[in-house]
């Protein structure tokens, strides 16, 4: 299929990105790799009757070390992120995950805050951001407000965006010293969507935090206290809490084994990373 007629604004300034907007929000879409929009379009599930291309708007395309966290702008390609120097120091879970997105030829194109934004619920991107607990900068044309990552994420493609809003910055909190960061995920075919993906951040005093991505309509976390002698019950609770369903890939059932054994593992791993 091919997508319905819309209007294309290739806007060169925020400002016009947000005047667009506002003119009419619920008609107006925002697209910049166009990775998860393209699709969309060509099936006619989005149906915009305007599109404006954020990718030529200097201060969209900017990563910043604020000093206690990673600022990527809503234009940076996650092969920008990737690639960026000290990534594998500032934030390590982001340098663990960001190869297994899609492949380099998906990565170069794709943006950062555009997997944020579909919110694709196996989706590597807004795992992460949720595991590190950090915060999305949304702004309309005279508002802007800062949402943290655990009220973002709504379900499946639903997020806290609202009307004549757009995400302008992901923002993604430095390693603490004495913190581990682990990543894995079971996918059909390495590029594939994760059936199931984990990210575990262990604290200094031996708390953790797993994330579990695949399996429910949104990424979801499990805290799990220093010295926690019930990891396994716990696990399992998690894993049948997460309401998996069967489908083309997997099943429920091999969904909740692959929550307890590779969220075991990835807290683990997690755990003897610290320094």
């Amino acid at each position: 299929m091919k997508p319905a007629s819309f209007d294309y604004v290739r806007a060169e300034t925020l400002s016009e990105a947000l005047e667009a907007l506002h003119g009419d929000a619920e008609n107006t879409r925002i697209i910049a790799g166009g990775m998860s929009m393209v699709p969309m379009l060509n099936m006619r599930l989005a149906t915009p009757a305007t599109l404006v291309d954020i990718t030529r708007i200097e201060e969209l395309r900017q990563i910043e070390d604020t000093g206690s966290e990673i600022r990527v702008g809503a234009a940076v390609r996650q092969a920008e992120l990737e690639h960026w120097p000290g990534l594998s120091v500032a934030v390590p879970l982001l340098a663990k995950v960001i190869p297994w997105i899609g492949h380099m030829q998906t990565r170069s194109r794709g943006t950062v805050c555009g997997s944020i934004a579909h919110s694709d619920p196996s989706a590597e991107l807004p795992l992460s951001l949720l595991a590190l607990d950090g915060s999305l900068t949304l702004r309309r044309r005279r508002k802007t407000r800062k949402v943290k990552a655990r009220d973002f994420f709504l379900g499946m493609m639903s997020t806290d965006v609202a009307p004549e809003e757009m995400i302008t910055a992901a923002h993604f909190p430095k390693a603490t010293p004495g913190a581990g960061y682990a990543f894995a995920e079971v996918a059909r075919r390495h590029g594939d969507f994760a059936i199931t993906a984990c990210a575990a951040v262990a604290h200094p005093d031996g708390a953790v935090r797993l994330v579990v991505g695949g399996v429910a309509d949104t990424a979801r976390a499990l805290e799990v206290p220093a010295g926690s002698g019930d990891l396994g019950d716990r696990l399992n609770e998690f894993a049948w809490a997460l309401r998996a369903r069967d489908d083309l890939h997997a099943t429920a059932r091999y969904r909740r084994d692959l929550v307890r054994k590779l969220g075991q593992k990835t807290i683990e791993e997690a755990l003897s990373c610290r320094v």
